[in-house]
């Protein structure tokens, strides 16, 4: 019988994933995230820190792993510092686009990969272009999405072991 009951409740909870409720519960979660994505973009443009970090946990659970050292940034504070500094070594405006960004939820957790890059010119006056792969995992809190945890990389060339700053798919 308890068999009977736990195939049950599982048919029935697979089944709700497809019912329209469900459907339309994961493309609002879709559109939000597509939304911190552009409120993030804003943010970069505008060389707000304190507007970006509006897009992530605000606490010490936030861990995110960047292209430029050190390897790991740990918690809101180091990271907020981070963008802090950048926007510190950045002469006149950037300009930053996201594009090909796939967005996937699943009740309070979701995640997204994308293309992102950056435009302008560093304190120096030398010019910046980097492209770089962005994927970010978000978690449902207090029902906003927020950045939980971000990976930043670039592809190597093997040849060199250097970074192509440039790529393309």
């Amino acid at each position: 019988m308890k068999i009977r009951i736990a195939a049950a409740l599982a048919l029935l909870a697979t089944a709700a994933l497809g019912t329209p409720a469900a459907t339309a519960q994961a493309a609002n979660d879709e559109a939000k995230i597509r939304a911190l994505e552009a409120q993030f973009a804003a943010a970069f443009n505008a060389k707000d820190a304190d507007a970006i970090m509006k897009v992530y946990v605000p606490n010490e659970s936030l861990l995110v792993f960047d292209v430029v050292p050190p390897r790991q940034y740990v918690g809101a504070n180091a990271y907020r510092r981070d963008w802090q500094d950048f926007f510190a070594h950045v002469k006149g405006p950037l300009k930053f686009e996201i594009s090909d960004l796939g967005v996937t939820t699943d009740g309070r957790l979701g995640y997204s990969h994308s293309i992102q890059r950056v435009s302008g010119t560093d304190s120096k006056g030398q010019p910046i272009d980097l492209t770089v792969r962005v994927t970010d995992v978000y978690r449902k809190i207090n029902g906003n999405w927020l950045i939980v945890h971000e990976h930043v990389s670039v592809p190597v060339d093997l040849d060199t072991s250097k970074p192509d700053l440039a790529s393309k798919p």
